[in-house]
């Protein structure tokens, strides 16, 4: 058994996520934690929602709110709708916790007092209406370099170059589309250069990741400067040092303290738990694996300025040093980076309308149909387009017609015949030959599952369905009556191999598995959900948030390995699993669309 760490992406608390979202950061990484939990890893899978930074501020002050009221608001819809969506977090939690405050600040602390925290003056954005500053990431202009129009304010997407917002030709505001004033500021800069050897050595050996993640990160070593980690804002983390720490105006930047809310979870979660050192086994442990999920836009904070931190934290770059109180922390394993998911040829725009919320889409359709149009069809390796003719084409052809229809035909076919899984005779070589196939398939679809190919995971899964389809055809037990030995060895065969391609869907398909395993009569939780828990701030009994959390170890939940079924269990009449979508729904669909826009 290996722990493994989850470290999924956390979604930015200023409204409601689009399925956009979820396909990139949420599924990929719920499916490979449930995997990984079956095949018999301790794995800890952690986040929250990310609640400070300029957006946060300006939006609350549009609506007439307090950022932390803005926050707590959206930090509930959040947790709600991930929940449903059965993400099957260990712990998601939330950036204005006071457990996350002291990590962040002991983090800080650290780095500054090995040297590589720097003060230096630079020259920063304001808007010239409001004499706020302006995130790096509000400033869109034409990039200096390739000539990019669209470059933001800290890198230009088209040559992956770091950039500060002075750089950019032509700079304009994202939030109210004004020339920004530039005004010098003294802040504290992530001394990168000191670290660029570090990080250059550690990413060489990182051989296995997806080939675009990895040149993407190496380029940006080409040009590193130092990246300044405070802002000119009095919405976030107090900067932990004397002279900085009582100066409302200032705060440590959102990006320095989101990265290290994996690590901060962890800790909440451990001493929720009761063992406060137990997060310990998933960061300090070498031989842990650490993945981490999230969309290519984010690629830049993952695998070089999060790395970089930790690396500054162990005294690990040119400047030497000690680690703090938390020791030496591992580097992501891996950075699982998803591509983008449009929607009927549009860029997802919440601003323009056009945009489907996680919540309506589970209020209108199965959340296993969504789940498994992420997990065959999503941005795994390059842009997607969601359509709802697409979306209605796969439920219907493919997850209704072919797993649904299986499952529903072989349970009524044992139903109609015997009324319980019956006992098997002789089999003959087909049978044999069928389950052979389903068995080997557990080491095809886990090592897809664990190098991160789930399309390819899901698409060999469901060949098996489609083989277990073609046998109940071949072998015709519906001719069968007279031959009642024949007709309960070729029932409790495909029973069998039902069971096992459910185990092999499991970890994509987590709300079905279950009611599949009950379709056959079994009884208790075999494919755990997760729950959502009123806390109290561990270190504030003042605050109260929701959380998500659950079991998701113990008992009798399905493994990665074949699950004998059982003679003589009861097969009542069964009732379909999945919902066949009227093809009406694609126009009901794209005039919704129009409508928002």
């Amino acid at each position: 058994m290996t722990h493994i760490l989850s470290a999924v992406a956390w979604p930015y608390a200023n409204g409601p996520r689009h399925i956009g979202h979820v396909a990139g950061f949420g599924v990929p990484s719920d499916v490979f934690s449930r995997h990984m939990r079956m095949a018999g890893h301790d794995v800890l899978m952690v986040s929250g929602t990310d609640e400070h930074g300029t957006p946060i501020l300006v939006q609350a002050e549009q609506e007439g709110v307090t950022p932390q009221q803005l926050a707590d608001r959206y930090n509930r819809v959040i947790v709600e709708d991930l929940a449903q969506l059965g993400l099957s977090y260990d712990l998601f939690t939330r950036t204005t916790t006071r457990n996350h405050y002291a990590v962040v600040q002991e983090m800080f602390r650290t780095v500054h007092k090995n040297g590589y925290m720097v003060e230096q003056t630079s020259m920063g954005a304001i808007s010239p209406s409001t004499g706020r500053t302006l995130p790096d990431r509000f400033i869109e202009g034409t990039c200096p370099i390739c000539g990019y129009d669209g470059a933001r304010g800290d890198q230009c997407d088209n040559c992956g170059n770091q950039l500060d917002p002075i750089d950019l030709i032509n700079p304009v505001s994202r939030i109210n589309g004004e020339t920004p004033k530039f005004v010098e500021s003294n802040h504290f800069f992530l001394d990168l250069p000191a670290l660029v050897d570090a990080l250059d050595a550690w990413l060489r050996t990182r051989t296995n990741w997806r080939p675009n993640v990895l040149k993407f990160s190496l380029n940006l070593l080409d040009d590193v400067r130092p990246r300044a980690m405070t802002r000119d804002i009095d919405w976030g983390i107090p900067v932990p040092l004397e002279g900085w720490e009582d100066n409302p105006a200032k705060r440590l930047y959102v990006w320095f303290d989101a990265v290290i809310g994996y690590l901060s979870a962890s800790i909440e979660w451990a001493r929720r738990s009761g063992d406060p050192e137990a997060w310990r086994a998933w960061w300090n442990d070498p031989a842990t694996v650490s993945n981490y999920f999230m969309g290519k836009d984010n690629i830049t904070f993952h695998s070089q300025i999060w790395p970089a931190e930790l690396l500054a934290y162990a005294g690990k770059g040119s400047k030497g040093g000690t680690p703090g109180r938390y020791g030496e922390l591992n580097l992501p394993t891996e950075v699982v980076s998803s591509e983008f998911l449009n929607v009927e040829g549009q860029k997802f725009s919440s601003s323009r309308g056009v945009v489907i919320y996680v919540r309506d889409m589970l209020a209108r359709y199965q959340t296993d149909a969504f789940r498994y149009y992420v997990a065959a069809a999503g941005p795994e390796s390059q842009d997607v387009d969601f359509t709802w003719a697409d979306f209605l084409r796969r439920n219907n052809d493919e997850l209704v017609a072919g797993w649904g229809n299986l499952v529903n035909r072989t349970a009524n076919l044992v139903h109609k015949n015997f009324g319980a899984i019956p006992t098997p005779g002789q089999r003959q070589p087909v049978d044999e030959a069928l389950l052979a196939t389903t068995t080997s398939a557990f080491g095809t679809v886990g090592n897809l599952l664990e190098t991160h190919r789930q399309r390819a995971a899901i698409g060999e899964a469901m060949r098996v369905v489609g083989d277990v389809n073609k046998y109940v055809s071949d072998t015709e037990p519906w001719k069968l009556k007279s031959d009642p030995d024949r007709l309960a060895t070729v029932l409790h065969t495909v029973t069998q191999a039902v069971s096992d391609c459910n185990t092999l869907l499991a970890s994509f398909l987590p709300h079905s598995a279950q009611q599949v395993h009950e379709t056959f009569g079994g009884s208790g939780t075999v494919t755990p959900l997760p729950r959502i828990e009123e806390v109290t701030d561990l270190d504030d009994d003042a605050r109260h948030y929701p959380v998500i959390t659950g079991d998701y170890t113990g008992g009798d939940l399905l493994t990665w390995e074949p699950r004998a079924v059982v003679p003589g269990t009861p097969v009542a009449k069964p009732t379909p699993i999945f919902t066949k979508l009227d093809d009406s729904i694609v126009d009901e669909e794209l005039e919704r669309l129009r409508e928002k826009a």
